[in-house]
Parts: structure tokens; C-alpha cells; sequence
């Protein structure tokens, strides 16, 4: 099964694909992971993107699809994949197509997580992150068992220099004016399905694995 979870930053997508590898066995594709494996791997396409980071410029969307396609032809991929944070623009989402249609796949389910940005600042303000596995926390949603002590490698949590009120806000207005057009993309190919991510955790997940039966 090829999925790809969608919304917002904080809305959700990251923990709901966890879930998601938990039953379907299939990696998730996180574009920030794909970057630093590409570039610790030292291929091509890793090396490329390098460059651009070193500069503190954007990454082309060539050079990251390069790195996509690299990705999806790994053996754990041949059962299915969960993309996560890709893409990004329509651009990013027509490029995408043209690569799945050459790799004779195709996307089954778009998961689209719609939270409110009110909540999504409350959400990311609160986060904690594991500074050694990357487990995800949250002072009042999801607290750990000791406090800024993560529940699965006892490392201490840390708050993520981007996870502050302003940033927030400045990331969900990029969000709306670039990746928000993405959703009439997928619905018109009939493969989107909107879930309402302001949910207690349990019932989010639960309209998630409605949405593949």
C-alpha cells in the first residue's frame, strides 16, 4: 500500500504513521530523514542536496525528487511506503506523479490530517523531542512517564529551536499558501480522504484505518 499522510505542521501526520508502519509493515518516508541518509550515504543525489544546505539555500525540487525516486527503489519500499512531509508544493506533487507513473506505481491513499491552527500552536508549542531516538512528547497530550525523560531510550527531552509561537505561525502561513492547493490535486485523482485531526488521539486513528478498509 502507497500512502501519503498530509496537513499541517503539528497536525498530526508523524504519530498517525507510526501507527501506520505498526499494521502495514512499510517504511515512512520522511523527507528530512531521506536528506541526512542521502548525504551520510554520499550518493549522488545526497551529495547534491548538500551543496545547497551548506549555502543555506532550498533544496530544487530535481535534486529531492532524484533522492525520492532513489528511496522508493529500495527493497523496503516493494510492499508499499508512507510519505511524509513530500511534497510540499504542486510542483513537488506533479513531479511526484511523473516519477510514480515511470515507476509503474501509484499513490492508493492521501491522509489528510485538518486540525485548526489555533490548536496546531498550542500542539507545537508543547512538543518535546527525544534528542537521541526522536520520539515525539507533549507536556500536556502526550507526557512521558518522568518528566523530559524519554519513555524508550531514558534520553532527556528537548524543545526543537523552531517549535516557539512565532515560527509556528510563520510555518502554518507558509503551509496554507503553498501546500494547501495540493488538496483539490488529490481529490481530483480520487485518492484523498480529510480527517479531522483535533480528535482525541484513539478516534483519529480510527478514522484513519476507516479510510483504507
Amino acid at each position: 500500500m502507497n500512502l501519503m499522510v498530509f496537513g499541517a505542521p503539528g497536525a498530526g501526520k508523524g504519530t498517525q504513521a507510526k501507527f501506520l508502519v505498526e499494521k502495514y509493515n512499510i517504511p515512512q518516508i520522511s523527507t528530512g530523514d531521506m536528506l541526512r541518509a542521502a548525504i551520510a550515504d554520499k550518493t549522488a543525489m545526497g551529495m547534491e542536496a548538500k551543496k545547497y544546505m551548506d549555502e543555506g539555500e532550498l533544496v530544487p525540487d530535481s535534486t529531492i525528487i532524484g533522492i525520492i525516486k532513489d528511496r522508493l527503489e529500495e527493497e523496503d519500499c516493494k510492499k508499499g511506503f508512507i510519505l511524509d512531509g513530500f511534497p510540499r508544493t504542486l510542483n513537488q506533487a506533479v513531479a511526484l506523479e511523473e516519477l510514480m507513473k515511470n515507476s509503474g506505481k501509484k499513490l492508493d491513499k492521501v491522509l489528510s490530517f485538518d486540525v485548526p491552527d489555533e490548536l496546531i500552536i498550542q500542539r507545537i508549542a508543547g512538543r518535546r523531542v527525544c534528542s537521541k531516538c526522536g520520539a515525539t512528547f507533549h507536556i500536556e497530550f502526550n507526557k512521558p512517564k518522568v518528566q523530559d525523560i524519554c519513555d524508550y531510550c531514558g534520553t532527556a527531552l528537548v524543545t526543537r529551536k523552531d517549535d516557539n509561537v512565532d515560527t509556528v505561525k510563520n510555518r502554518l502561513e507558509n503551509y496554507h499558501k503553498q501546500t494547501a492547493p495540493l488538496i483539490d490535486f488529490y481529490k481530483k485523482m480520487g485518492v484523498f480522504a480529510q480527517i479531522d485531526g483535533s480528535q482525541e488521539l484513539s478516534l483519529v486513528t480510527e478514522d484513519m484505518f476507516k479510510n483504507l478498509a
